[in-house]
């Protein structure tokens, strides 16, 4: 299925180029496109790429058999709007969006009958950005999750699912639209403001010699960009606005029982998350 597909990749920064890399090693022929230069003589000098131009190029367009974004949401949906006549019958698009409620339904509402859109999202990355970064191994503990919808094919699905073995993804599972962004509200999205808030929270750069590897651990994802996480926020806001109250819900709980010096409740909520935190280690 996946066999002498032409890969266009659209936004080659960290996951554009690393998926680029993990391509290559099956011989795919991989084009980029990106509006940084450099990006582009990037990817061709360290060969992460066969072909690439900082414009938008109609011919790399039109040899795509496979579109990949890695482009920010609201500019997806215009790309696809602007450039989708260039497009060849049968082309398939997908994605790396880190929502998909607010892109998918639009999209494939205005995308050609003779094209699908099938998208998907890569759950990983690193604290850094670029295609320079591009790195193929993470997705090795990684979980690739598509997102399909009423109007894609069975062909398609079966597509991405080969796309996440040939990159080696640790899992690949399918979850709804509705699911994926709840999911995403908690697990991504709320763990980021999390981050943000502890770093905000205190000006704790004098103690960096003191820090330990906890501080470390649950700041990591605090390094992050202002522009992609305020967009993806916005558009996933219902969901993470529910989950910032429950956290906040928990939190007070757990300030009431140790104001109260409530020894049972607090052993009870340690022990609770340790049987909880084991199923992730499995």
């Amino acid at each position: 299925m996946m066999k002498d597909k032409k890969f266009l990749i659209v936004g080659l920064g960290l996951l554009g180029g690393s998926i680029a890399l993990g391509l290559k090693k099956w011989n795919h022929e991989i084009y980029a496109i990106d509006i940084d230069p450099k990006a582009i003589a990037y990817g061709l000098e360290h060969h992460i790429i066969d072909e690439g131009s900082c414009e938008t190029d109609p011919e790399l367009i039109q040899r795509a058999d496979v579109i990949i974004s890695g482009l920010y949401p609201t500019t997806f949906i215009n790309w696809i709007s602007d450039y989708q006549h260039l497009f060849h019958p049968n082309t398939l698009i997908s994605d790396v969006t880190g929502v998909k409620g607010a892109i998918v339904y639009k999209i494939q509402s205005f995308l050609r009958e003779d094209c699908e859109f099938i998208p998907a999202h890569p759950m990983a990355g690193k604290e850094v950005s670029g295609v320079q970064y591009a790195d193929p191994s993470i997705f090795l503990p990684a979980n690739l999750i598509i997102t399909p919808t009423h109007q894609n094919t069975q062909e398609a699905i079966d597509f991405m699912v080969e796309f996440g073995k040939e990159l080696r993804f640790n899992h690949i599972c399918q979850l709804t639209v509705e699911e994926h962004d709840e999911m995403i509200g908690y697990l991504s999205q709320l763990t980021h403001v999390i981050a943000v808030s502890l770093m905000n929270a205190n000006d704790s750069t004098h103690l960096k010699e003191y820090t330990g590897d906890s501080f470390r651990d649950l700041t990591r994802i605090a390094k992050i960009n202002e522009n992609l996480w305020t967009e993806l926020f916005l558009l996933n806001k219902e969901n993470l606005i529910k989950e910032i109250e429950c956290f906040v819900n928990e939190v007070n709980d757990f300030k009431d029982a140790l104001e109260k010096e409530d020894i049972n409740k607090m052993k009870q909520k340690f022990i609770t998350s340790t049987q909880r935190r084991k199923y992730f280690d499995l």
